[in-house]
C-alpha cells in the first residue's frame, strides 16, 4: 500500500495535480506544493485561524484536513481575492479601518470574513464577532477588524 496519493484540486481557478503524502496536511501542500504563501501556519491545532481557507465553500482551517481529503475540490486562499490592482472591498476596509497589525492572522480573517459576507452580506456587529470567533489576533484587539467587516458590508451592499 502506497503512502502516497495523486490528487488534482483546483486553487484560486487553477487546477493542480500532484502526488502528496497521505499525511500531508492541506496547508502544507497550499504553500509547499503550490507555493501560495498568503495562507499562514499559526497553531497546526485548529485554534488560531490564521490558515483558513474556502473548501467547495466552506470555511476550513486547512491545518485540520489532509490534502487528500480535498481531492477533487475547488479551494479559494488570500490570494484569490485580488482583483487584479485595486484592493476588493474586504481589504480596502481593512487598511481603511486599521484591522492588521502584524498581519500574521491578517489572511484568515480576510477569509473567515469572506465567508461570512456571503453567508450574511448585512451582519449584525453580534454575527460578525460570531464568524470570526474561530480566529486570534494578538495585536489589534479586535475592534477595527469588526468594523472593517461592517463597513466592507456596508459597501457591498450599496
Amino acid at each position: 500500500m502506497s503512502s502516497s496519493r495523486q490528487i488534482a484540486v483546483t486553487i484560486n481557478g487553477t487546477v493542480y495535480e500532484r502526488e502528496v503524502e497521505a499525511r500531508k496536511l492541506l496547508i502544507h501542500f497550499i504553500r509547499d506544493d503550490v507555493d501560495l504563501t498568503g495562507s499562514h501556519i499559526g497553531c497546526d491545532t485548529g485554534n488560531c485561524g490564521a490558515c483558513s481557507v474556502i473548501v467547495d465553500g466552506t470555511l476550513v482551517k486547512s491545518c485540520m484536513m489532509l490534502a487528500v481529503q480535498a481531492d477533487g475540490s475547488s479551494i479559494e486562499t488570500v490570494e484569490g481575492l485580488a482583483n487584479g490592482d485595486e484592493l476588493p472591498v474586504l481589504q480596502q476596509a481593512f487598511s481603511d479601518h486599521h484591522a492588521l497589525q502584524c498581519g500574521y492572522c491578517t489572511p484568515g480573517m480576510l477569509m473567515s470574513a469572506t465567508a461570512l459576507l456571503r453567508m450574511n452580506p448585512k451582519p449584525s456587529e453580534d454575527e460578525i464577532k460570531k464568524g470570526l470567533q474561530g480566529n486570534i489576533c494578538r495585536c489589534t484587539g479586535y475592534w477595527n477588524i469588526f468594523e472593517a467587516v461592517s463597513a466592507a458590508a456596508e459597501r457591498m451592499s450599496e
